[in-house]
């Protein structure tokens, strides 16, 4: 049956205390609104309306084209944001699903199963509704004695008897459509002055209509976010729910309350996240690594059976089979190709280490080029800034580069040319010759018995 849909997300979020909308507060690494775009879209399978204020320019910008915008100018109730909507949505579908933005966790499973219920509903509506352990401020559902629906009461309004009632209205709806357009203009304000939706419930109910119900049964999918401790809340069951879903994937995660992955992150199989690991962006991660414990990687590509310990990694792209590590740290442009070893507190950036590159620790390469089965010594450091330029350096394959090596950029060294350790290169260093010293001089060339 086909079935439109509206997010209503024009509310000032003043309980936030941020100076950014509510609607792009992070969760799981994404944006509210992802969250609530990505199960409208599952279940419904067309492009929603959203409400927004006029002042949320910047929701619009995030969101795009992936939905139709409607200016809510005066927030004046839920039921004023919808009838918004009315002169775009009046006789384009059958169904009418409407959801509040703030409530990022429901799932696609859950809005398909209220459109399934409306659809044979001969009543209106359907409206979500939940027994919670924390009633979360929703109103009450009340029914009558053969349990059908009798009305919905604000917590705000309701009796000491009436808030000891379990069920609550989650805030979801299903309408349909024609009876939809034609009661919204009739509702009554309240005594704010404002419209609500649960008032088109119990105009319902008054005229012996039938109202539809889901019930959610898990908790996590009802947190409705006004404050930041709300918005922790769904921090803790966004990463319950991805961590889940990894581990069904065949990703082995040690302590997933301890684990932090974005919902925008990709694992393969056999993958190993120890504890205390933040996989953030759209980083990808391979098959059969090892992650962690205590590792950041933001925005990175990490190929298969690669190994980081203890590390920071962003911007970077590690092929198969790279490790590195403890106490690493890859920078934006770190590029390490097959099978490189990076030794613990080195530091990379903006550098390729070509196949089978050996870097030591404590060392530094900065706006480089290493050849392939390169081997840099532990200290080697690539002095790449001269205080108002970056300066390259390019290093040759099977080169052998001693500890403790001062590179002064721009400078070149050819294949298989070596350095004495303590050395200060300054210039180019020509194909299989050792230089050595401060400043560093040839030495002489080298032959088989050196290789």
């Amino acid at each position: 049956m086909n079935c439109k849909s509206v997010i209503l997300a024009a509310g000032l979020g003043t309980r936030m205390k941020s100076s950014k909308p509510k609607m792009l507060h992070s969760i799981g690494g994404m944006p509210m609104v992802w969250w609530v775009l990505q199960a409208v879209l599952e279940a419904t399978d067309q492009r929603p309306h959203m409400v927004i204020g006029p002042d949320d320019s910047a929701v619009e910008a995030f969101v795009g084209d992936r939905v139709h915008f409607v200016i809510q100018k005066e927030r004046m109730g839920t039921a004023h944001a919808l009838m918004q909507t009315a002169s775009d949505l009046q006789g384009s579908s059958e169904l009418v699903l409407v959801i509040n933005g703030d409530m990022p966790l429901l799932q696609a499973g859950t809005l398909r199963k209220m459109i399934e219920v409306q659809a044979k509903n001969k009543g209106p509506v359907t409206i979500l509704t939940a027994k919670p352990s924390k009633t979360r401020g929703f109103g009450r559902v009340m029914r009558a004695s053969d349990g059908s629906i009798r009305e919905i009461m604000e917590e705000a309004h309701a009796s000491p008897e009436q808030l000891a009632m379990k069920e609550v209205n989650v805030g979801a709806y299903c309408f349909h459509a024609e009876w939809l357009w034609s009661q919204l203009p009739e509702l009554p304000p309240s005594p704010k002055g404002e419209y609500y939706i649960t008032d088109l419930v119990g105009e319902a109910v008054s005229t012996g209509e039938s109202v539809g119900w889901v019930e959610v049964e898990q908790d996590d999918e009802i947190i409705g976010i006004n404050t930041r401790q709300h918005l922790a809340e769904a921090q803790n069951a966004a990463r319950r729910r991805i961590n889940r879903r990894w581990m069904l994937a065949g990703v082995s995660i040690l302590d997933p309350e301890g684990t932090y992955l974005d919902a925008s992150v990709t694992i393969g199989v056999d993958s190993t996240i120890m504890p205390n690991t933040y996989i953030q962006g759209d980083s990808e991660i391979g098959e059969d690594c090892f992650i962690g414990p205590n590792s950041l990687i933001i925005d990175s590509s990490i190929g298969d059976r690669c190994k980081i310990l203890m590390s920071v990694v962003k911007n970077a792209t590690l092929e198969d089979e790279v490790d590195i590590g403890p106490f690493a740290h890859l920078r934006p442009g770190a590029h390490l190709c097959k099978g490189v070893h990076m030794g613990s507190f080195g530091e990379v950036k903006a550098s390729k280490l070509g196949p089978g590159v050996r870097m030591g620790h404590f060392s530094y390469v900065g706006d480089t080029t290493i050849g392939e089965n390169t081997n840099i010594g532990a200290g080697t450091v690539t002095c790449n800034f001269d205080g108002e330029s970056k300066h390259e350096t390019i290093i040759g394959e099977n080169v052998f580069i001693g500890s403790d090596t001062m590179l002064v950029a721009p400078v070149k060294l050819g294949n298989g040319s070596r350095t004495g350790a303590g050395s200060v290169v300054t210039k180019d260093v020509a194909e299989n010759t050792l230089v050595a010293g401060a400043p560093a001089r040839a030495i002489r060339k080298l032959d088989k018995r050196d290789k």
